[in-house]
């Protein structure tokens, strides 16, 4: 289940990432985050994200050009 769906769409890094780490920090612990973005970068940018802040790559999927990925905060 979803808890919170950021539209990150057109908007350039870092600001797909900021925007989830401000989400998060409003999140349980545990609560899947949903990320839309059209950044080239964005799927290689949340793999390192998930890495330095404990989140969990849940899924990334990419779609007529939309990446959809799926974060579940760090408990």
């Amino acid at each position: 289940m979803i808890h919170k769906t950021i539209d990150a769409r057109g908007l350039k890094c870092p600001l797909p990432i900021l925007h989830a780490k401000k989400a998060l920090r409003d999140t349980p612990a545990g609560a899947v985050l949903e990320v839309l973005a059209t950044d080239p970068g964005a799927d290689s940018d949340f793999v390192d994200f998930c890495r330095i802040t404990g989140a969990t790559l849940l899924e990334s999927t990419f779609a007529e050009g939309v990446y959809r990925i799926l974060l579940r905060s760090a408990a």
